[in-house]
């Protein structure tokens, strides 16, 4: 997903300096969004890493 992202953010980059503005808007929208998903899912997965292997040692 965050691949995705990384994609998202370079073609959100080559549309603003193309001068597609509004494109690049909603590129870079769409990429902050998957980048967030990427990090909360990673925080949780941390976290229930954590809490549910001491758990069950």
């Amino acid at each position: 997903m965050i691949k995705l992202a990384l994609i998202f953010a370079v073609l959100a980059g080559i549309l603003a300096i193309l001068g597609f503005g509004g494109l690049a808007g909603a590129f870079i929208d769409i990429a902050l969004v998957l980048f967030w998903v990427t990090v909360i899912i990673a925080v949780v997965l941390f976290v229930l890493g954590f809490t549910v292997y001491r758990k069950v040692r």
